[in-house]
């Protein structure tokens, strides 16, 4: 797809737990006539999205298909475990894996951490659903490790969560097509990464001016100069000083006439 191709709106996909709220304020208020749309997706569900052109862009989980999407990562969330607010963990700001080692930690289908194996002991069955497994916490069936951002997505009244501090972080980015590297898509890059509305990385300059142009340019300029001082000169010539000292002579001398005419003749 290219600049001239690209659609009247542009379709941002982002996954649970990501908020692009204060991108998409930003985005209105730099471009008030192109309309963002917005449409939540399943994070295994967002490749699919971007390269079957159901979105321009995505704000997505990593990691990403390299090789077909460009991708630029913005942060790494911090993974927590849920718990229920009796629950032992909770005494401790921060805990480790270790600390889960006789916990059934529960693994759902759509877990986002990558792991093939999480800490503790394995649940029966894996939960459909990250919501599902939160269920089962609530439940008293086990505990949960999950990013930050989907512990407080799914918030509930009897839970409360803890950090794990050695274990890893989901990686949140700004992903699209390589191939549909569009001025839309360096709009929302600018966006994220914090660019002011004058700022022009990314886009192509403006042609530069040809050499003959700038030198007609500065000719013109030179001229206008010149032309300044000439009109400053008619207004007061060399010439116009040499008249008038002339015409001072040509005055004195006739005084001086008047002065050495003859006399009345003596009786």
């Amino acid at each position: 797809m290219t600049a001239s191709e690209e659609p009247p709106s542009f379709r941002l996909a982002y996954v649970p737990g990501v908020t692009p709220d204060k991108w998409v304020r930003v985005w209105r208020e730099r471009l008030p006539d192109v309309p963002l749309t917005l449409a939540q997706v399943p994070a295994a569900e967002a490749e699919a999205a971007l390269l079957g052109g159901a979105a321009d862009a995505g704000l997505v989980r990593l990691p990403v298909d390299r090789t077909r999407l460009s991708a630029i990562p913005l942060y790494t969330e911090t993974t927590v475990v849920v718990v229920p607010k009796d629950h032992l963990v909770t005494a401790a700001d921060e805990v480790t894996a270790e600390d889960l080692a006789d916990e059934i930690v529960l693994h759902p289908l759509d877990d986002v951490l990558g792991w093939e194996r999480p800490p503790g002991r394995p649940a029966l069955e894996r939960p459909a659903s990250t919501a599902d497994a939160v269920e089962l916490v609530a439940a008293g069936i086990g505990v949960l490790v999950v990013p930050l951002s989907l512990a407080r997505l799914h918030h509930r009244k009897d839970l409360t969560h803890r950090t794990v501090t050695d274990v890893t972080g989901s990686g949140v980015a700004l992903s699209w097509p390589e191939d549909a590297h569009t001025d839309r898509v360096e709009d929302l890059i600018g966006i994220v990464r914090g660019r002011t509305v004058n700022s022009t990385r990314g886009r192509q300059p403006a042609p530069a001016e040809r050499k003959g142009e700038r030198a007609g340019a500065a000719s013109a300029r030179r001229g206008g100069s010149s032309g300044s001082g000439g009109a400053k000169g008619a207004k007061n010539p060399k010439g116009a000083r040499g008249a008038k000292g002339d015409a001072k002579g040509a005055k004195g001398g006739a005084s001086g006439g008047r002065r050495g005419r003859p006399g009345k003749p003596r009786r």
